[in-house]
């Protein structure tokens, strides 16, 4: 498996809602994080190393209420 991070901007007032929708329908998301700045939630997720990051990114992610924009970093070598 493969992790990348994808940072939410969401609809005011919806952060808590996308969150709890990743939770129980996003089986790749192993961590959720609420964050400051122009992005509203961090999600760091598992994909298959030969997984179209673009198709679940935009099909999984970006399809759920309230999500206004993404933003991916993709991963290379855990150092820790």
């Amino acid at each position: 498996m493969k992790p990348i991070f994808v940072m939410v901007k969401c609809e005011l007032g919806s952060a808590y809602a996308i969150a709890d929708a990743v939770a129980q329908n996003v089986t790749e998301v192993s961590e959720a994080y609420s964050i400051s700045g122009a992005y509203d939630l961090l999600l760091k997720c598992y994909v298959a190393e030969d997984a179209d990051i673009g198709r679940f990114v935009t099909k999984r992610l970006q399809t759920l209420p309230g999500v206004k924009d993404t933003f991916t970093i993709m991963t290379f070598k855990a150092f820790a």
